[in-house]
Parts: structure tokens; C-alpha cells; sequence
């Protein structure tokens, strides 16, 4: 099972990929299905990660929703 640290990396790194294509603009991201698929499926990445993050990290920090 994998632990709170490498689920947080996941979620980062899926932050840096979005952040990629996020700077070419929306209008960009309207017109290429590519990169709306892109961003559908990092963040997915990112819900997925945090809802299985641990009790104990959601404690730590409750003012991250």
C-alpha cells in the first residue's frame, strides 16, 4: 500500500503537469480536446490521491478542504 508521502508527490506531480498546458491559455484548452482530456485525467489523479490520504494528514492540516 502506498503511503501518505508517495500519494502526495502524486497529487504534486499531477499539479506540475496541469500547470504545462494551464499557461497556453484557456482559449487553447477550449479548442484542443487533447489537453481538456489531460487536465480531466490529472485531476482525477489528484481527487483520487487525496481522498485515500491517511486520518492522521487530514488532522494535521484541517485547513486543507
Amino acid at each position: 500500500m502506498r503511503d501518505d508521502r508517495e500519494k502526495l508527490q502524486d497529487i504534486l506531480e499531477a499539479i506540475e503537469r496541469i500547470d504545462r498546458y494551464a499557461m497556453q491559455g484557456r482559449q487553447t484548452f477550449e479548442q484542443n480536446e487533447l489537453i481538456q482530456t489531460w487536465f480531466t485525467q490529472n485531476l482525477q489523479v489528484i481527487g483520487e490521491a487525496s481522498r485515500s490520504l491517511s486520518s492522521a494528514i487530514r488532522d494535521q492540516h484541517p485547513e486543507v478542504p
